[in-house]
């Protein structure tokens, strides 16, 4: 039953079992998802009845719930991100640098998500400057977007960071423009290093402000003398750090960006199968060479590892660094043409976005027909079938 499938079904179909099966271990944050998935697009959201002006198609169109961790919500906040993002390239390459931590790190950030996952943010972005900037390598202020992702292709914990960086930035003193050389980032083994240095020194400042919680199989670690000897051992392995080849130009920017920025833990199109029990779904194994293999696992187990991902409220997921921080962002960006020799962006910006067409897309509606293509008039407004609307309906990004 592979066409059509999706999460939502699975949590339909099984999530009240597991809501009973872990009543006293599922916290809010994880209720709230499995909410918002199961309602996505239901008569419980409400909607609005639409005709084509053109054949007289009826159709109903019902709300989406709009969490982040719904994998039907994430086209349309995609493509308003990427609209915004499209008049600030700059012509140069670009590259995509990964910061990953160990295993053991990987335990410790599940079990304190807001504190760890920012201290990876901080440490990466603090690496990636400090590196830049030193005359040995670049000599370079950076802008850098990074995007925190928690799975791997089999669904398991696995914090990593994606960072989108172009290949070069304003002199220090900002009198000049200076670019990577042809091919070529900066060096891994060196960013790799300073990141693992930075991490441990910003997460061990964190235990001793008491804001590091242990518990299960971690529990021995709240203690100062075992929580030391454990950053001592981090300190002695090697962490992957690695730059991809630079990007070929400003419209693969944006491709690559838009599959890494509003991602989920798994899409609705790797759903291969649903039955009483299991769930399969496909996966590439990067340890054979990204080999296509089908996974199944109990509708219990998949349940538990998609809902590892679920992110603390008012988490923010993408972040913006260097010259391309929120505040300083467009002046920055003036300076860094300037520098280019250009007299206005790349790709002219995007038009202002059409507000009703962006709602009509976020309740799932078409704005043209989806038989003969002509304009959809909206006839009626339904309500929700729900009580109130759901704690659910607002989610940060």
């Amino acid at each position: 039953m592979s066409a059509g499938l999706e999460v939502a079904d699975i949590f339909r179909r099984h999530g009240e079992a597991y809501r009973r099966a872990h009543d006293g271990h599922l916290g809010r944050v994880e209720r709230r998802v499995m909410s918002a998935i199961e309602l996505c697009r239901t008569a419980a959201l409400g909607g609005h009845a639409e005709r084509c002006a053109d054949c007289g198609l009826i159709r109903i169109a019902y709300n989406s719930c709009r969490n982040r961790h719904c994998p039907k919500c994430q086209g349309a906040a995609r493509t308003a991100w990427l609209a915004d993002r499209q008049a600030e390239l700059l012509p140069v390459p670009y590259f995509h640098v990964v910061f990953t931590v160990p295993a053991p790190v990987a335990e410790i950030a599940f079990q304190n998500k807001a504190t760890v996952y920012a201290i990876m943010f901080k440490a990466a972005a603090e690496t990636l400057r400090t590196i830049a900037a030193d005359p040995k390598h670049l000599g370079a202020e950076l802008g850098v977007v990074a995007v925190l992702h928690s799975w791997g292709q089999n669904l398991h914990h696995h914090p990593h960071l994606h960072c989108v960086v172009p290949g070069g930035g304003p002199s220090l003193d900002r009198t000049r423009w200076i670019a990577c050389r042809p091919g070529f980032f900066l060096p891994v083994r060196v960013l790799s290093r300073l990141f693992r240095r930075l991490f441990l020194d910003t997460l061990h400042a964190a235990f001793e402000r008491g804001e590091l919680r242990f518990f299960g199989g971690l529990a021995e670690l709240a203690e100062p003398r075992a929580f030391a000897q454990r950053l001592r051992e981090l300190r002695r392995v090697e962490w992957v750090v690695y730059a991809k080849p630079p990007f070929g130009g400003p419209e693969q920017v944006l491709a690559y960006l838009g599959r890494y920025t509003h991602r989920v833990a798994i899409a609705n199109t790797r759903l291969v199968s649903l039955t009483e029990r299991r769930v399969g779904f496909r996966w590439r194994d990067y340890r054979h060479h990204g080999k296509a293999k089908l996974m199944t696992l109990d509708a219990d187990e998949f349940i538990r590892r998609f809902l590892l991902h679920s992110l603390p409220d008012g988490f923010h997921r993408i972040r913006h660094y260097g010259f391309l921080a929120n505040g300083q962002r467009a002046g920055m960006l003036a300076l860094c043409r300037t520098l280019l020799a250009l007299a206005s962006p790349l790709e002219p910006p995007a038009p202002a976005p059409d507000h009703r067409g962006a709602h009509r897309r976020m309740t799932g509606a078409f704005e043209l027909c989806p038989c003969c293509g002509g304009a959809m008039i909206s006839l009626a407004t339904l309500p929700c079938a729900a009580p109130r609307r759901p704690s659910f309906w607002h989610d940060s990004s």
